[in-house]
């Protein structure tokens, strides 16, 4: 394997998704110097170019596309604005604060950069994180394998599905499943209610005729070389059944693409498991940034592209002035019923993206009230008329902790 030069850009961002290709496009022509993305995939636009169905580009690109007409209009947005994206190239390791190790079919090199933005995304929890005991036959997937198989490689996954989760995703893996000519049968959420919007939920059920099986948990697998049922039990009565299927998807229950960040030994977030951030999406080295779903796994395509936008101004900033400000800052901790809260760190002087703190509520509530809390004292408390529910984001007001400050210690906000 040859060895290329060690290279040197002003702004290096890892990861050529939505978030990743959305800052490039957004930053190349603001900047006088080179702005480099790489990707380990071979083609640009992260999990959109095998998701082959409408629905993207809504709140970013003020249009109603599929997933890869997606991919392919934010990678030619970053390319005439003057960004320069590589593909199959793999950041393996840091060499320094701001110097990464990559291998790619060129060989290996170190690139080091002024600023970095580090844009890796999220991925569903595959069935051997998830410990689901039984047999290890084929046909076991993520939505993302799926999609792969199907959208890439046009190749058939079964005959008939089981689907396990009811995010939005799944019903991504449900349309997905219909057009490989593979029937899902069943959908599966451990809650009491699909955990996706109803918008979703409700024509999904009656365009796909597809079930779903509330307060239901999958307790093995069966099959030997291929998938041929799963058992199934009710969490309230304890009652068990068994599905005939060849094909098992497990969908939703993400996880930061991590690796990276924890290599680089930046702080991390015991909530969300990626890198802790704060308003300015600055994570706990000067210079590198965190962006998209890497810091709040999982929201949607679109929401995670204005993160890349929102990260711009202050990248631009540190470039100019080595900081992006020196305000004070407050840790922001997710109560009982919220699994994580992002940003992590509150900058006093900084709005986070679009004005909204993101979380990940345990339970639905129809009309909830967020609570803010710090030293022991309520600084809010607010209701707000759009539900909190699993398996989707839940957006905050930024504005509920106007009144908190650094000197008092950490903020909990939680839902009821």
């Amino acid at each position: 394997m040859t060895t290329p030069a060690d290279l040197t850009t002003d702004v290096l961002i890892i990861g050529a998704g939505p978030a990743g290709l959305t800052a490039a496009a957004t930053l190349a022509p603001r900047l006088d110097g080179e702005v480099l993305v790489l990707d380990r995939e071979a083609a640009a636009g992260g999990i959109p170019r095998h998701s082959d169905h409408p629905g993207y580009g809504i709140r970013d690109l003020k249009t109603f596309i599929s997933g890869p007409a997606y991919a392919r209009r934010l990678a030619g947005n970053a390319a005439r604005a003057g960004a320069r994206v590589r593909t199959l190239a793999m950041v393996t390791g840091w060499a320094g604060p701001r110097t990464v190790e990559v291998t790619s079919p060129d060989g290996r090199q170190r690139i080091t950069a002024r600023a970095i933005i580090l844009a890796t995304g999220a991925r569903e929890r595959p069935r051997t994180a998830r410990l689901i005991p039984g047999d290890r036959p084929a046909g076991v997937y993520t939505t993302g394998q799926l999609q792969n198989l199907v959208h890439l490689h046009h190749r058939t996954p079964g005959t008939r599905a089981v689907i396990i989760g009811a995010e939005l995703v799944s019903w991504s893996a449900a349309v997905t499943l219909r057009e490989a000519h593979c029937r899902p049968v069943l959908m599966t959420s451990t809650h009491h209610r699909p955990e996706s919007y109803a918008a979703f939920a409700i024509p999904g059920r009656l365009a796909l005729r597809l079930p779903v099986a509330t307060r239901t948990r999958i307790t093995k697998i069966t099959g030997h070389g291929r998938v041929q049922a799963v058992e199934l039990e009710h969490l309230d009565t304890g009652t068990r059944r068994t599905i005939d299927c060849d094909t098992v998807v497990f969908t939703g229950d993400w996880i930061p693409d991590n690796e990276l960040a924890r290599a680089a030994g930046l702080d991390m977030d015991p909530a969300t498991r990626g890198p802790l951030i704060d308003t300015a999406q600055a994570t706990s080295t000067p210079g590198v940034f965190a962006i998209g779903n890497l810091t709040h796994p999982v929201d949607t395509a679109d929401i995670a592209a204005l993160d890349g936008r929102a990260v711009t101004s202050h990248v631009l900033r540190y470039l100019r002035e080595g900081a992006t400000t020196t305000a004070p800052e407050i840790r922001v901790l997710p109560g009982d019923n919220l699994l994580w809260i992002s940003p992590g760190r509150i900058n006093t002087a900084v709005t986070p993206p679009r004005g909204r703190l993101l979380s990940w509520p345990r339970l639905h509530i129809r009309v909830p009230t967020v609570t803010i809390r710090q030293d022991h004292i309520t600084l809010t408390r607010r209701r707000l008329p759009w539900p909190a529910s699993p398996g989707r984001v839940f957006r905050i007001p930024s504005s509920f902790l106007a009144t908190a400050t650094a000197k008092d210690g950490p903020v909990t906000v939680d839902v009821a």
